[in-house]
């Protein structure tokens, strides 16, 4: 056994799990100093402020398997004590050179070479770009005509956002003394010779951090994007997918209703239809067919979250049930008595940090979260709430960015759906939900208005009274 290490080693890391989403698995036990993700090796190593926090995660992962978008991950102990992440091969810090190697954090929107020459070229002549990923993150290296440029580029940049809130730049200068460009494509280009190739002859492109402004379309000027016409969120999926797609999404799919079969008639209903499907999009509509009650079509709000749920949903079980989920042959759901409207709840994830939610996606697993808890909720009134679903093997009450929230895992995946289907959205505590709150207050005004009728009132003490009612 590894000595207890504020280091954590995490294996199984597949390519389509982000740092954000290894961040969501160990912020809850404490603040994250560092992290590195070791994609060649399927690895990521995660620094712990202390070394007390690191054993906390490790003991709860003890008894409750990790999973990250349906993948089981395995944690231990580094034999590492501390992180330094520079990269000593190609970085020498602060001694001058004409090329600078650049490290971008936070990377929620893909950047390509020509959103890197539109952002150091006003510091001087770029002559050449390459980009990579490795261990610290998307890197570049970026050789200007002079070191004075580059010790320009530096100064001004060093610490800086790409775009917004996103892409901070952090720059040393290399210890090469010249780039080796082979190819002129979105991830490496060589301004003094634009004969060059854009790829190796008869061997196809590899999709990467350079081909996602492509892919999404996104403009150098700023963080707008412009992918697909079925894709009106490319920003958001970019930022979510770093640039790539899950394994098995296309990203072209157009159909935006989805037909849903072999549904318990006697235990479905639209709003939790709602519940389960607004996990991979926002919904429009939903209608249960009558003449086929275990059928229903659900619309998405756009072809790409269709296929999330279909290639994330097909096969789930819900209450006891395997559902089958696929494209319908209808474009969209008619207005009707049995259609339930939801293009204007609330509820929808996707209007608002579309890009955390996208990135949530994944099948389901035995372990749901729980957001926006009272502050005085225990453990035990959570485990009371949602033990009728199945049985509840951990559960745990955290607290970040100072909301409560929680973590219960149930034996098996289909106890955990029924749990997260029926309970989500509902209130806590005994408190009145919106829907009756309205419901009193229109009662209310019909009897003051009966009483107007009755027992005319002067308009002051009309209005008095009305206003009393409506903030009681």
């Amino acid at each position: 056994m590894t000595e207890p290490s504020k280091v954590i080693h995490v294996r199984n890391v597949g390519h389509e799990i982000s740092e954000n989403d290894l961040l969501q698995l160990f912020q809850g036990f404490g603040v994250i100093t560092k992290l590195v993700m070791l994609r060649a090796k399927n690895q990521a190593l995660i620094q712990m402020q202390d070394v007390p926090s690191a054993v906390s995660a490790l003991q709860y992962y003890a008894t409750t398997q990790p999973s990250i978008r349906g993948r089981n991950v395995y944690v231990q102990f580094s034999s590492h004590q501390e992180l330094t992440t520079v990269d000593q091969t190609q970085g020498r810090g602060d001694e001058p050179n004409r090329i600078l190697l650049v490290t971008i954090h936070h990377v929620l929107y893909p950047i390509t070479v020509d959103v890197l020459f539109q952002v150091f070229s006003p510091h001087g002549s770029v002559e050449k770009i390459v980009t990579f990923q490795k261990s610290a993150g998307f890197q570049a290296l970026i050789q200007y005509q002079s070191q004075q440029s580059a010790i320009t580029a530096r100064t001004a940049l060093q610490g800086r956002n790409i775009y917004d809130g996103c892409c901070q730049l952090d720059i040393q200068f290399s210890n090469l003394d010249e780039l080796q460009v082979n190819y002129n494509n979105d991830r490496s280009r060589d301004y003094t010779n634009p004969n060059l190739p854009t790829e190796q002859k008869g061997r196809p492109p590899q999709l990467g951090y350079g081909d996602a402004g492509n892919m999404y379309g996104v403009q150098g000027s700023g963080a707008r994007a412009v992918g697909y016409p079925q894709m009106p969120n490319a920003a958001a999926i970019a930022a979510a997918f770093g640039g790539g797609l899950p394994p098995g999404i296309t990203g072209t799919n157009e159909r935006c209703t989805l037909l849903v079969s072999n549904l318990n008639p006697d235990r479905i209903d639209e709003d939790k239809l709602f519940n389960l499907f607004s996990l991979y999009g926002n919904i429009m509509r939903i209608k249960l067919l009558r003449n086929k009650p275990d059928h229903a079509l659900i619309q998405m709000g756009d072809g790409f979250q269709a296929e999330l749920a279909v290639h994330f949903l097909k096969g789930a079980m819900l209450f006891d049930k395997r559902l089958e989920v696929n494209f319908s042959k209808h474009p969209n759901i008619t207005q009707g008595a049995d259609t339930h409207d939801y293009s204007n709840s609330n509820l929808n994830r996707f209007n608002r940090n579309a890009a955390k939610n996208y990135r949530y996606c994944c099948s389901p697993t035995k372990m749901i979260h729980l957001s926006t808890l009272p502050q005085d909720i225990t453990e035990e009134e959570i485990v009371t709430l949602l033990e009728e679903h199945g049985t509840i093997v951990n559960s745990k009450v955290f607290e970040m960015n100072g909301k409560k929230q929680g973590l219960v895992q149930f034996e098996t995946e289909d106890q955990a759906t029924e749990a997260l289907v029926c309970k989500h959205a509902t209130s806590l505590s005994g408190s009145i939900d919106d829907d009756l709150h309205y419901l009193v207050m229109v009662a209310l005004l019909a009897i003051l208005l009966l009483m107007m009728t009755l027992f005319p009132l002067n308009h002051f003490s009309f209005s008095s009274l009305l206003l009393y009612y409506l903030f009681l």
